[in-house]
Parts: C-alpha cells; structure tokens; sequence
C-alpha cells in the first residue's frame, strides 16, 4: 500500500513517501479502514522530532476517514460496527491507505453529515470539547484566554466558548488569523508578534485587572510564564500542547500565590471508555448537524506531499483544519 513511513527522528526530510508497505491485519478489537483522507494535527510532528518518544519505524497520523473493509478476530460484533461502513477513526497510522484502527475509537458517520467534515471537526474537536467540559468547565460571564486561536483547535475553542456565553480573548500572530478568531467568536484580539506587554493587555481587558478565569494554552514553552501571571486568584491554566516546545519543569509551590489549578489534559484519558467517547462523539457531529459548528477546513493535500504539509504546519501557514488525501 502507499504511505509514509518514518524510521528515525528529525525534521520534515524524514517522512518518506512509500508504495510498497504492506496492508496491516486487523487484530482482535481492530477494523481495518481503507482510508480516503487523514487528519493532519500538531502531534503528529512530537512524534516526528522525537519530542514524544515512540518506536520507529512508524506511520504517523492519529486519524482518518475511509470505509470498512473487514473486521478483526472478534466473534462478537465490534462496537456496532459493520464492514461497509463509513467511518471516522482516531488511532495511529493515519498516513496510509489502510490502517487497522481501534474499534473502541471508531465511529460510524451519522446520516446527513459529510465525511469530510466529520473528520475535519474529529479529533480537535473532541479535544476542544473535554477542555471546556472536564478540564475546567466553562460558565457563562467567564474570561477565557485562547492561544493560537486561529488554529484547529483554537477556532473551535472560540465558537464553542461563544455559545457557552463566555468572554473570549484571542492570540494569534497576525491581523488575518485574528480576524478569523473573531469571525468565530473571539471578543478581544491580541496580535502577539506586536504587543509589547501580553500580561498587562490581558489584564487590562478583564474587570477589576484580576485576570481571566482559565488560559486554554497548546503553546507550551513560550507562552507558560505570562499564563501564570495572567490567571486569576482559583484560576486554571490548561496547558494541553507543545507547539514552542515542552513546558521546563518548575516549582509547584509557585501555583499557591493564586491558589491556581494547573492541568496537563490528553484528550484519550477523556475517552478512555466507549461511552464517554460516543457521548462526545456524538455531542460534537450533532452541533455540526445543527448548525451551530463552523469546520474550517484549510486546505487538503495529497499524502505524497507530507514533507509539505508539515512545514507549513510548523511555519504557522495554515489556519483551521488541515487534511491530507490518500
């Protein structure tokens, strides 16, 4: 089958592109999903440059739309799923024409709803999701700070947040990606790449100079200091991703002059169940349905273009959803 494989870590230049990888088996709890498109996300490029540590030789890609084509070893059936079906799949291996996704983690679209949306809106807006349910659950009246709102996730984070009835604060690094944000519900827009003092902005706009109630941060490195300082006294501060690189490690003791929360959620341990994840599932495809979830898709290239994609990605070129075709 063709695919990318990597067999060591690095930049871009390690993804190669290949025609000749054999089609997985799908095991016991597996279906095997001819892929027409995969999800391209930030992660992808952690396990890239080794940032998460993980065994290579692999095939990135933690999601992907396509069509059953056989089941595992299972006697019963898998999660209601059937060969035929159209479905989403989060995982691994994304990046090839087959993969042999876990059932646990497999959904099949529901009727009225394009493919392509289903997975534009999958992973990333699972994890916008769980962050204003579970990590800290948002309420109406509340300041919310978004970095990298013009993101995947960042854009989704804005209009679920509008419609919670919260007050939305939005980085981004230029005038056109915040305009975006606030196209889809940011209220206040901070160019960070021109602001001198992010704090003092940040606390200028909330009442009284306290702070925002929760930073939503897929930043990481560069930005955690001001986070700390631009929580309110109970605050939260999620910090759910890398994209400056790892958070260094610092002295928990530091959380106690606001009595702040700190939270490093992963979006599997808030779906660790198949309840919990076809509750979310399902919440997410029926706002779509609804109309209430705008999927912005970015752009969608081919796979044999993967070195590409990635060093847009990192190059801060795409906004919204980023989708690779098989």
């Amino acid at each position: 089958m063709r695919g990318v494989l990597v067999e060591k870590v690095g930049g871009p230049e390690v993804l190669e592109f290949k025609t000749d990888l054999p089609v997985p088996k799908p095991g016991a709890g597996e279906v095997l999903v001819k892929n027409e498109l995969a999800g391209l996300n930030y992660i992808d490029t952690y396990f890239r440059t080794g940032l998460y540590p993980s065994k290579k030789p692999e095939i990135l890609g933690k999601e992907g739309y396509g069509t059953i084509v056989s089941l595992g070893s299972d006697e019963k059936p898998l999660q209601g799923l059937s060969v035929g079906d159209k479905v989403v799949w989060m995982g691994g291996s994304g990046y090839a024409e087959y993969t042999a996704a876990p059932a646990l983690h497999t959904y099949k679209i529901p009727d009225g709803l394009d493919g392509k949306l289903a997975l534009a809106s999958f992973l990333q807006g699972l994890t916008a999701l769980s962050l204003i349910r579970e990590a800290h659950p948002v309420k109406a009246g509340e300041y919310v700070l978004v970095h990298a709102a013009a993101g995947g996730v960042g854009l989704l984070l804005c209009q679920m947040l509008k419609a919670t009835g919260a007050h939305v604060i939005a980085t981004a690094s230029s005038r056109e990606k915040l305009d975006l944000a606030k196209k889809n519900g940011a209220e206040f827009l901070i160019n960070y790449s021109e602001e001198k003092d992010l704090v003092a902005k940040v606390l200028e706009i909330t009442p009284g100079g306290q702070g925002v109630d929760v930073v939503f941060d897929g930043v990481g490195k560069s930005t955690f200091e001001d986070d700390l300082l631009m929580v309110k006294r109970k605050g939260s501060l999620v910090s759910f991703g890398n994209a400056s690189g790892a958070v260094p490690p610092f002295a928990i003791s530091r959380l106690t002059a606001k009595n702040l929360r700190l939270l490093r959620p992963t979006l599997f341990n808030y779906i660790t169940t198949r309840e919990e994840f076809t509750t979310y599932t399902k919440e997410l495809f029926q706002f779509i349905l609804d109309g209430k979830l705008d999927i912005k898709i970015h752009d969608t290239y081919p796979l044999e273009d993967i070195r590409r994609v990635h060093e847009d990605l990192e190059a801060r070129k795409t906004t919204g959803k980023v989708l690779i075709k098989i």
